[in-house]
């Protein structure tokens, strides 16, 4: 965990941009209201604290006119006219609902606003993309689960913020409204032969104090603790989201007590972290509890002097014990916060991290530069591919593709086909050379097709809108990719990744490129899953619906090869 400056920096410039967003009027008439109610919320506590001190001194004179005012009605004291306990707590009441009522609003604008935020960067030229190939290479600007950062630590991050901020912003207010009030009951004490005005609020600052500097020794291991928390809860929760992606393989590898031993493993990673964060906490709350039930009583010792001997009445007594409290819970605002703070300090570096790895992914070098071209055709210039951690693929690639003539490529397994077909789309970032595309619409189809999550109208018309094509026209790329049996199930919502077999996949993948009707069509590997002669369909069908479209594949089987006008051979 870094120093408190740069963790401060980082808290801030990631609170600060939603206040002056586009949003930035709402939010900051949100905020000042509730700055408002808050305040307000102070200002009856200091009401209550005379009222405080009206009624007990009615209970020790045994008034009961007073007693009834003080309850239901308005008396006049001294200070002032003294409102009713009734109409105090009716207002409080409504001032607390609405204080929170508001904060909830806010925080949810707040977060909406920063998740369409960062899932914008995240997205943006494919910064997660690099940052999975980093995080896969072990180095450079990869970061560990994006998911957890984007959908929990931006919804803690909210919520903690406003929290700790106005819960601050509350305790210095009430500290600057009741310690003159205290200053002035407490009145002066000889000590030592030295004569100490307001003696109460210094043993207050000195118990506030000492129990802030104890409570920090104690809890300082949580900020690192609760960051560690994080991150090994996302581990286990990816893990087992992992597990139901990929059923069927598990199944067949007979692949149960491997998947087992492994979730155990990143669960007794949860369940270590969690022990030493319920041991640092049990101190903490030893020590919390213990300072609170301190303070309950401590007060009344202290000012029981002055009680006793005449200098102060039984009313006097309680506003100076509830001042008293409400000056050391204001000073020790930290001790009740600290477990809060940590956690926020976690989030707070896990954003950061996050937001700076987005940062240097979007900034990092292009790798083999892609620019359009006015030919037809895509040309490849002294393309040199590498993985991740630096070692060599392809080297030294002269290539070209003209438009209207289709291509095989070929070549022996990890030779680095499907990275040059990455390169080729724009997304490879390791490695030198240049890319000359044609300005025409190009479609790229892996050997394992993405499907998203949604109906399977969703899933055939990506990654196009929804309603991009009539119904009869959706039906129909379907039928015409052996998928008829579908047609019925269009507006169904189910997970099609699982339902589909690897075949009915690839179809669907078909069925997109019929819709779309690319100038220019890649497939990797893209019909493996099917027989010899369904993929002779699939080509044939491609071949016949899309005349204007130049196809280039990525196939081992001859059969393929023949339904090429060239073939080109890597590594040969």
């Amino acid at each position: 965990m870094r120093g408190l400056g740069p963790f401060l920096r980082d808290a801030w410039r990631l609170a600060l941009p939603y206040f002056k967003s586009e949003e930035r009027w709402s939010a900051r008439i949100l905020l000042a209201a509730i700055v408002t109610m808050s305040l307000a919320l102070v200002g009856m506590s200091v009401v209550l604290s005379y009222w405080n001190r009206a009624f007990y001194d009615a209970l020790q004179q045994k008034d009961w006119h007073s007693f009834i005012d003080l309850l239901l009605f308005y008396k006049r004291t001294e200070s002032g006219i003294m409102p009713g306990f009734c109409g105090i707590a009716a207002v409080y009441i409504l001032v607390a609902v609405y204080r929170t009522y508001l904060n909830q609003w806010l925080r949810i604008r707040w977060r909406r606003w920063l998740t369409e935020r960062l899932m914008h960067e995240w997205l943006s030229d494919r910064a997660y993309w690099r940052m999975s190939l980093a995080a896969d290479a072990g180095n450079g600007y990869g970061t560990d689960n994006p998911d957890q950062r984007i959908a929990d630590d931006l919804r803690n991050f909210t919520t903690d913020t406003l929290s700790l901020s106005l819960g601050l912003l509350s305790s210095i207010v009430t500290l600057c409204s009741f310690v003159t009030i205290l200053w002035t009951l407490s009145g002066p004490i000889e000590l030592l032969g030295l004569t100490i005005p307001g003696y109460m609020v210094w043993v207050a600052l000195l118990y506030a104090a000492l129990g802030s500097a104890l409570t920090h020794l104690v809890g300082r291991p949580l900020a690192a603790l609760n960051f560690r928390q994080q991150r090994v809860e996302a581990d286990f929760r990816f893990g087992l989201a992992r597990m139901r992606e990929n059923l069927e393989g598990i199944a067949l590898y007979a692949g149960e007590a491997e998947e087992r031993h492994t979730a155990s493993q990143r669960f007794r990673a949860v369940i270590a972290n969690f022990h030493q964060i319920m041991d640092r906490t049990k101190l903490v709350n030893g020590l919390v509890a213990g300072f609170d039930q301190v303070a309950v009583i401590f007060p009344i010792v202290v000012a029981a002097p002055r009680y006793f001997a005449g200098e102060i009445a039984l009313g006097g007594l309680m506003q100076t014990t509830g001042s008293f409290r409400s000056v050391e819970g204001a000073l020790a605002w930290f001790v009740h916060a600290y477990t809060s703070l940590a956690d926020w300090r976690a989030t707070v570096e896990r954003l950061s991290a996050f937001s700076a790895a987005i940062a240097a992914a979007r900034a990092a070098s292009p790798g083999v530069q892609v620019v359009e071209s006015a030919g037809p055709g895509y040309e490849l210039r002294d393309v040199a591919l590498h993985l991740p951690d630096g070692r060599p693929l392809l080297q030294g690639q002269d290539l070209a593709f003209a438009a209207g003539q289709s291509v095989a490529i070929g070549g022996r397994s990890g030779l680095g086909k499907s990275t040059l077909f990455r390169a080729l789309a724009g997304i490879w970032p390791f490695g030198t050379g240049q890319v000359r595309r044609p300005a025409a619409t190009s479609l790229f189809l892996p050997q394992r097709p993405y499907i998203p999550l949604g109906t399977l109208r969703r899933a055939v018309t990506y990654p196009g809108p929804i309603d991009a094509h009539p119904d009869e026209v959706v039906r129909e790329a379907l039928h015409a990719a052996g998928l008829g049996h579908l047609e019925a199930r269009l507006d169904q919502e189910e997970p099609w990744a699982q339902r589909l077999s690897g075949g009915e996949q690839q179809r669907l993948a078909v069925a997109r490129a019929l819709l779309a009707a690319p100038d220019w069509l890649f497939l990797d590997e893209a019909t493996a899953s099917l027989d010899p002669d369904s993929e002779a369909e699939i080509y044939t069908l491609l071949r016949d619906r899309l005349p204007h479209t130049t196809i280039v594949s990525i196939a081992h089987r001859p059969t393929v090869a023949a339904f090429h006008a060239r073939r080109i051979v890597l590594g040969a």
